[in-house]
């Protein structure tokens, strides 16, 4: 059987981000892949893994190649038992290769005692240094069907690479993700050999005191409010973690490889990417391992948050929260507009191109695709020029750093999430690619036809999610069409563009210089709700001096009142002061008649 390299071959020159050092082409110890053909993978819908049953655990025969990638920095004596832990896996050992990728900064790194069988040790290419850079050149030099990334402070259980393993020969476009524990390193490590004796004796969880150590929190939350990242469609690379994760060769290929111009959160912006490639992103709680050492988000996360976010916020435009600028152009767009205008009016190219610029979904971008190379600097008539409405295009938009030019519009539009197809001529209103892809994001769906005119011949635009239409490209057979796949997998839906303000050029509003952008429109509909709350308060305001003026008019009559009783209650004091005077003068007269008549009464009875 022909041997296969894991990457591309090293290109003629100076190495490029991602692309293999030169020198460093790999040996190949593996043979060809033997997953089925695409078109006989299972088809996942959305990132509903329970459609897949994995073998049980030492049940099952193996049969495709792993190259675990492990970047090591100046760590030997953790590095040990990371080897030490990988040379007892169940694993079988001649399917597994381990690179361990030195990237230098102190002592050169060696290979420990104990150690897989097939183990070597290559130093991280010139040019750069971290993580990325480190795994990278572990992934050009690697011969696998699969990479396995496992850092060099990590002790994988028995079972890991087994367990993460058996998932990727169900399907070629899984990404398995495992399970780790936080060791506190306080107490000391132990040796390799005891790590060796307890791994390949099933007892490694034996190794440390389970009370003493953490989980990974975060990710436990986000497992178990999705489901294990079944119920995650969308949003499922968020928990990519490459201390201990795993992804076919193929699926690392077509995303591109590792972004090497990072340091720090490079794991979450691959899971992106690979994503956009179709990835089905599966947890397996078996793969278990310890992490020596605490969590650097966990005891640093604040300044972790303030480096990575700027960084992420540029390149993985699902992360909505971080884009709030409203009119910053980004390195990954969100949504990339296709227009194509082969053939069409400059007028009708620049009514729609301009109508998506205006567009207050900000993160867009424009790809113009015609015969571009067709228009050479020859002589020619100004005026009667047969490519002269390509030319007018061109010159309107290539100084616009939003608006790129191809030939053709290719398969898809990765790294960005979305890719409008839409005809020239054809103007969506100002909140139309924001409602768009809010509506594609309710049920997740992979395309949205829309159609524009269906009288004569039907007129159509088209919004694709990138990861639907990867996953279908890879998974369909021949001759199928992809867009079945695709309904299979994501799900498609028909809808009108006059539901969404698409409008052909001559009844579309036209954009407006004196809105020159959402933040002004923002900044409007803000002074109109504060000018509308002010005449509510002022409403409100009116009222209450109304009530005050009738409880001020009710309080000068109830004091009105009070005086006139504090009157009438004086001259009731005098009348009972001037009686008790007149009974008191009369008192002994009224005494002499009250014997008299007691004493009458007496003879009377008598």
């Amino acid at each position: 059987m022909t041997e296969r390299p894991l990457l591309a071959p090293p290109p003629a020159g100076p190495s490029a981000p991602g692309s293999p050092a030169p020198g460093l082409s790999a040996p190949d110890p593996f043979p060809a892949e033997r997953l089925p053909a695409a078109s006989g993978q299972p088809r996942v819908r959305l990132n509903d893994h329970g459609s897949l049953t994995p073998p049980e655990l030492g049940a099952w025969t193996p049969s495709r190649t792993v190259s675990v990638v492990i970047p090591a920095h100046r760590c030997q004596e953790t590095l040990d038992l990371t080897l030490a832990a990988l040379a007892g896996q169940s694993y079988p050992a001649h399917l597994t290769e381990v690179i361990v990728v030195d990237d230098g900064g102190g002592p050169a790194l060696r290979l420990g005692e104990i150690r897989p069988e097939n183990t070597r040790i290559i130093p991280s290419r010139p040019g750069g240094w971290g993580r990325a850079w480190a795994c990278q050149t572990g992934a050009d030099a690697a011969g696998g069907e699969v990479v396995h990334w496992l850092d060099a402070d990590m002790v994988p259980f028995r079972e890991h690479v087994e367990a993460q393993l058996r998932w990727h020969h169900l399907a070629d476009y899984l990404v398995v993700l495992g399970s780790l524990r936080f060791v506190d390193l306080a107490a000391g490590l132990p040796a390799a050999q005891e790590v060796h004796d307890a791994v390949a004796g099933g007892w490694a969880e034996k190794l440390f005191a389970w009370q003493a150590t953490e989980p990974h929190g975060w990710v436990e939350e986000f497992l178990a409010n999705t489901g294990d990242l079944r119920d995650c469609p969308i949003d499922a690379y968020n928990v990519h973690c490459g201390a201990t994760a795993s992804v076919s060769a193929r699926l690392l290929r077509a995303a591109g490889g590792m972004d090497v111009s990072l340091v720090l959160g490079e794991d979450t912006e691959l899971g992106y990417r690979l994503s956009q490639q179709g990835a089905v992103f599966v947890p397996d709680s078996r793969a278990r391992s310890w992490h020596l050492g605490l969590h650097t988000v966990g005891t640093r996360e604040a300044e972790v948050k303030r480096h990575n976010w700027p960084l992420l916020a540029e390149r993985v435009p699902e992360l909505r929260w971080l884009r709030t600028h409203p009119s910053r152009r980004r390195l990954v767009p969100y949504v990339d507009v296709v227009v194509d205008a082969a053939g069409a009016r400059y007028e009708d190219v620049r009514a729609t191109v301009d109508g998506v610029l205006a567009s207050t979904l900000p993160d867009v971008a424009v790809t113009l695709t015609g015969p571009w190379g067709t228009l050479t600097a020859e002589r020619r008539s100004p005026l009667d020029d047969p490519l002269l409405d390509l030319r007018l295009a061109r010159a309107t938009y290539e100084h616009d750093g939003r608006v790129s030019f191809a030939e053709e519009a290719g398969g898809d539009s990765a790294p960005a999430m979305f890719r409008l197809l839409i005809p020239a001529g054809w103007v969506p209103g100002r909140d139309s690619l924001r409602r768009l892809t809010a509506e594609a994001d309710t049920d997740c769906a992979g395309v949205l036809d829309i159609v524009l005119d269906g009288h004569d011949d039907l007129v159509t635009a088209r919004l694709e999610r990138t990861a639907a239409m990867t996953r279908a490209r890879f998974l369909a057979a021949e001759g199928e069409d992809p867009d079945d796949v695709v309904h299979a997998t994501f799900g498609t839906r028909w809808t009108s563009g006059e539901a969404w303000d698409i409008l052909p050029a001559p009844a579309a509003e036209k954009p407006s210089t004196s809105r020159p952008n959402a933040e002004t429109d923002r900044l409007r509909g803000e002074v109109a709700r504060w000018k509308a709350e002010a005449a509510r308060w002022k409403a409100a305001s009116a009222e209450h001096r109304r009530q005050s003026a009738e409880w001020k008019a009710e309080a000068a009559k109830w004091r009105r009142s009070a005086v006139q009783w504090r009157r009438e209650l004086a001259q009731l004091r005098r009348l009972r002061h001037r009686w008790r005077r007149r009974l008191t003068e009369h008192a002994p007269f009224l005494r002499a008649v009250g014997r008299t008549v007691r004493r009458s009464r007496t003879a009377d009875e008598g």
